[in-house]
């Protein structure tokens, strides 16, 4: 790896990992970056909190910012290489406006190549690996970085939300099937099994051991800034979960927007239209709260069409996310790229 305490050109900067004693620093710094690029401030304490102690994710060897001489925080970059097997490594960096077009973006993009190439020891030498990168697709310097670097174009993300003052369409559930929340459930790992397996029909998907996967969605899913059991809809056909619909009632950068984390049928129950009534039910109710506007983000190429339905529902596009590819080594592919019939 290279030296992480001297970039080229930079001997007056001092670059390190991050820590938890930063994370006031950091987000005042992901703010003023988000606020430059869609005019929002998208972090708090407890966001960026919950990103850095997810378990797997190593903070010191995973991360490294970029101060100048005067202290000021003015680059962050991350790899994330926690998914076992680590055949999809994610890079995601930032440079202060006002200190871009100086290579720091380079350098931080160089080291976040050679440590997520660290990956490759984890996996047999017959297995296709990646490093993705994701940005703004209005974000024409980190597309340009990116293509630098070798990397391609290989998807889209959509964020999507719907207007809830107007009126919405009822949901319609089949009469053999019931609704229920989380609170009359009560079956964590039942959710994430019923979650993880219709999430086996998307791009992307590598299948991963239970000990590995269930800890991290636990952490990401029941934070206590984020965790409403009221807002977790499940339809049961008799004691089998059927679908799930798994909402938080505000995002970071929109108070007053609700957010569908996730929405998933699995197989057996799908072409019901139950997604659908899933969907329209979680707005009802964002809406009863006093929401008004909904969210949720999705791959626009979706192998299940999960952007018919959502545009069925009355969604709309608000936000596109390019994500860029470099292949670390050909080989045999573990992810997801298409649904067996």
């Amino acid at each position: 790896m290279p030296d992480t305490d001297h970039f080229q050109g930079m001997q007056d900067y001092v670059i390190r990992p991050a820590a938890l004693d930063d994370l006031q620093a950091a987000v005042e710094f992901l703010n003023l970056y988000s606020l430059s690029t869609i005019g929002l401030r998208r972090h708090n304490l407890e966001t960026v909190r919950r990103e850095w102690t997810i378990p797997g994710f190593d903070l010191e060897n995973s991360t490294r910012v970029v101060l100048s001489p005067e202290g000021e925080w003015i680059g962050y970059i991350e790899v994330w290489d926690a998914d076992d097997p680590p055949v999809r490594v994610h890079v995601w960096g930032c440079v202060h406006p006002e200190h871009q077009r100086r290579g720091i973006g380079t350098q931080l993009q160089a080291w976040a190549e050679a440590r997520a190439r660290q990956a490759l020891t984890r996996l047999p030498d017959d297995v296709r690996a990646t490093i993705r990168m994701t940005s703004l697709s209005t974000n024409k310097a980190a597309s340009h970085l990116f293509k630098k670097s070798g990397a391609k174009l290989v998807r889209r993300y959509w964020d999507m939300q719907i207007d809830l003052t107007g009126p919405l369409a009822d949901p319609i559930f089949p009469d053999d099937l019931r609704l229920i929340t989380f609170d009359e459930f009560n079956d964590l790992e039942a959710v994430y099994r019923a979650d993880d397996e219709a999430f086996q029909d998307h791009w992307g998907y590598v299948e991963e051991p239970f000990e590995v996967a269930f800890p991290k969605w636990k952490h990401w899913m029941i934070a206590p800034d984020v965790f409403d059991p009221s807002l977790w809809f499940l339809v049961m056909d008799g004691e089998e979960l059927a679908g799930l619909a798994l909402s938080k009632e505000s995002s970071p950068e929109d108070p007053d927007m609700g957010w569908v984390r996730v929405l998933a049928v699995r197989r057996p129950w799908r072409k019901r239209g139950l997604g659908l009534a899933l969907l329209l039910h979680s707005f009802d109710e964002l809406k009863r709260r006093g929401k008004v506007r909904a969210g949720l983000g999705v791959d626009s190429g979706s192998l299940t069409g999960a952007t018919r339905l959502y545009e069925k529902a009355g969604m709309h596009v608000h936000r596109v996310y390019d994500s860029h590819e470099i292949e670390m080594r050909p080989g045999r592919e573990l992810a997801r790229t298409s649904i067996d019939e």
